[in-house]
């Protein structure tokens, strides 16, 4: 699953790749109560690097849908 956080005042977007694994609920959970709270977002990528993101700059957040959930070709909707 993919992550982009848009960051205020800057062009380019944050990508980060969650893995397979990764649940999208709790993801967006995670992500909501960094918001309320403030201070800095973490997230864990695939390979298991940290990323940090002060909240203070978060433009926004595009969660996309898990590895397994996505079509391509003709059999897609």
């Amino acid at each position: 699953m993919e992550v982009r956080i848009g960051i205020v005042q800057t062009p380019k977007e944050v990508e980060i790749d969650l893995g397979d694994r990764a649940d999208r609920d709790a993801v967006i959970k995670e992500i909501e109560s960094s918001l309320e709270k403030g201070g800095v977002l973490w997230l864990t990528d695939r390979r298991g690097r940290r990323i940090a993101v002060p909240t203070a700059q978060i433009a926004y957040v595009e969660v996309g849908a898990p590895s397994n959930e996505r079509r391509v070709g003709f059999g897609a909707p």
